[in-house]
């Protein structure tokens, strides 16, 4: 099983301020271990990904982060970003390698399925994202995967696996010793009543207890019994 897990930060849909979240952003970066930053900006122009692409990506980068793009792996070659996170109504897999080439990372939305993501993972995904695992603020879902999902896939699949979908500090513990390799959290962070520096430090108290649940199989059947909500 892998012996880490790490944040994935999601943007906002919607950056009303962009000032204010370029500093939200840094202070995230700059409080704890980040894997990767998603720019998901859902309804907006060509040109307003782009402009938002270029003032982020540079703490991003200097944070050792990778820039992910969401749904436009055309936009994500173009603007030189990391990678690209597709949805299974959005661009396929195979087009979106294509488009962003072998070099740059692909991830894709497989719900609450393992059918779709061994598929995903057979086509060359660099990882697969299973959720929501509890209601969110920032998107809807009509799908809820367990906790075992993610104990199963960690042992028996190579291919990294994200949980994403409504976590917060108070759920990231058992996500972590489920076997994720990744948290995907938006609100979690960025409507956390104390601040994003206060959030990334408790995903991390969380992640790292959760990871010591992992590496015991009693600790692991405890975190399941742990309220959940």
């Amino acid at each position: 099983m892998s012996a880490d897990c790490r944040l994935y930060l999601i943007t906002p849909p919607r950056l009303d301020d962009p000032p204010a979240f370029l500093t939200a952003l840094e202070t995230a970066l700059a409080s704890g271990d980040i894997a990767a930053v998603q720019i998901r900006l859902k309804g907006a122009p060509d040109w307003a990904i782009a402009e938002e692409v270029r003032r982020l990506a540079p703490p991003i980068r200097a944070a050792g982060a990778a820039l992910i793009l969401n749904d436009r792996p055309d936009l994500a070659a173009a603007l030189d970003c990391d990678g690209v996170h597709v949805g299974q109504s959005d661009t396929p897999l195979a087009e979106a390698r294509r488009q962003v080439g072998s070099e740059r990372i692909v991830g894709v939305t497989c719900h609450a399925s393992r059918d779709l993501a061994m598929s995903a993972a057979e086509g060359g995904a660099d990882y697969v994202a299973f959720g929501a695992f509890f209601a969110s603020p920032t998107k809807e879902a009509a799908h809820r995967p367990d906790l075992e999902m993610l104990e199963i896939w960690q042992e028996t699949m190579l291919t990294p696996c994200v949980a994403i979908g409504g976590i917060t500090t108070e759920t990231a513990r058992s996500i972590a010793a489920a076997g994720a390799d990744f948290i995907a959290v938006s609100a979690g962070v960025w409507a956390h009543p104390e601040g994003p520096a206060a959030a990334v430090a408790g995903f991390r108290r969380e992640i790292t207890a959760g990871l010591a649940d992992r590496a015991r199989p009693e600790g692991l059947a405890l975190s399941r019994r742990r309220p959940m909500g």
